[in-house]
């Protein structure tokens, strides 16, 4: 069984979820706010620590033009940095309409509307239940 940590990255806020590949499915964590637009290294640390992931995987943003979004470069950027501060290999999956989705399936278990942090995590987990789906 290997663990991951999947991530939704935003300029000022990253949803994180663990996830493992036995059940292809994930859990949203946490959504940990930027420091002056730059990750939180620290808390991540103490997730990749925490959690032990062999992989990371990273939701690349595109259009519905399967063009990237303009600020995409910023999460290629996040995926490099993740793979040289920690050595894992980390892995990108278009993470088209997650946040959407994550956004849909909480306002339908909660009539309340949900917290972006809440929406960040589950698109996470989405994000990283796309990539174990899509593993052979």
């Amino acid at each position: 069984m290997m663990t991951l940590l999947g991530f939704d990255f935003g300029p000022r806020k990253i949803g994180v979820a663990v996830g493992q590949t036995i059940t292809r499915s994930a859990t949203p964590l946490t959504t940990l706010r930027s420091q002056g637009e730059k990750p939180d290294w620290t808390r991540i640390e103490a997730l990749i620590r925490e959690w032990q992931p062999s992989a990371l995987v990273v939701g690349l943003p595109f259009q519905m033009d399967d063009k990237e979004v303009e600020w995409s470069p910023r999460v290629h950027r996040f995926a490099r940095q993740l793979e040289g501060r920690y050595r894992l290999p980390v892995h990108l999956v278009d993470e088209r309409l997650t946040s959407r989705e994550a956004h849909r399936q909480l306002a339908e278990r909660d009539r309340r509307t949900p917290t972006l942090e809440a929406v960040d995590a589950l698109a996470a987990a989405l994000i990283l239940e796309t990539w174990l789906c899509e593993q052979v």
